[in-house]
């Protein structure tokens, strides 16, 4: 199953044409949608069914981006849940969904992509949590992120309490979820939140570009293999890390990736194509 662009009534889903990449290596999401692209159940069940066929189709990497306005001219990445449709919703109901919606994300993270982001918005709460399902993250001038959820008596849901302090340290997440401190995209990349900034969005939309072209390129089951063998080394000791990278690699061997990198390398250093196999199923 590949990613299906006509599947998608709330999220701007395109495929690149790209001269020497395969029909549907690049995927390009742009947030438009709502008052000011929050995110509620509807956007949940479209990026679990984004994140399905990444996993299962010919995708190699995934750019999420907006250029979205409110009516006063703010620019928007994401500007956190849609809390309007929790109105009347008990507490069993909340709970599910917000582990619902911990799981998306995560799943979001662990697809066999290469995902880079682009925000010149706001990006508060669950956008600013949103950037942990990236692999890179460039901010614009008007980006600005934080998070408010203590403000109104609950904790960062979508992994801004577990998983953001492995991007920018305990005492950065500390300060963000405690004091709901806003970030301006200098301070986001200073502190690690974003890895570069952009002059506008339309360079930062280029340099991703860019990026995602260089990463589609190469061996997807490689890049896949790699990306899962980097995730899933953090928190391992020595020995069971060196098992993890020893299973990335055989993978490459098994698929016959590696076969054919040894038997092109002249090709490949000189900058030319290859015919890469489909990414491996069986990814370790």
């Amino acid at each position: 199953m590949s990613v299906d662009p006509t599947a998608f009534r709330h999220l701007k889903v395109r495929l690149p044409d790209v001269d020497g990449l395969p029909a549907g290596a690049l995927v390009e999401v742009e947030l438009d949608h709502g008052r000011a692209n929050e995110m509620g159940s509807a956007l949940l069940a479209e990026w679990r069914q984004l994140a399905e066929g990444l996993e299962r189709g010919p995708a190699r990497a995934l750019l999420t981006w907006s250029q979205r306005r409110s009516a006063k001219g703010t620019p928007l990445f994401i500007s956190g849940a849609d809390v309007t449709e929790r109105s009347g919703w008990d507490d069993e109901r909340v709970r599910n969904h917000v582990r619902h919606q911990r799981a998306v994300l995560a799943r979001l993270r662990r697809a066999p992509v290469f995902h880079v982001v682009v925000v010149d918005g706001v990006a508060l709460g669950w956008g600013t949590e949103f950037l942990i399902c990236a692999d890179y993250r460039i901010a614009g001038p008007g980006a600005s992120f934080g998070l408010p959820e203590t403000g109104i008596g609950i904790v960062p849901g979508a992994g801004g309490t577990s998983e953001l302090w492995a991007l920018i340290g305990v005492p950065q997440a500390l300060r963000l979820g405690m004091t709901g401190e806003r970030l301006d995209y200098r301070e986001a990349v200073r502190i690690g939140l974003c890895q570069e900034r952009a002059d506008s969005l339309e360079a930062g939309l280029a340099r991703a570009r860019a990026l995602m072209e260089g990463a589609a390129r190469r061996s997807p089951t490689a890049v896949a293999a790699f990306k899962r063998g980097v995730l899933h080394s953090v928190g391992l000791d020595n020995s069971d890390r060196a098992e993890v990278e020893a299973r990335a690699y055989e993978t490459c061997l098994e698929n016959g990736d590696a076969s054919i990198g040894r038997a092109a390398f002249k090709e490949i250093t000189a900058g030319q194509p290859v015919d890469w196999p489909a990414r491996s199923p069986r990814l370790p």
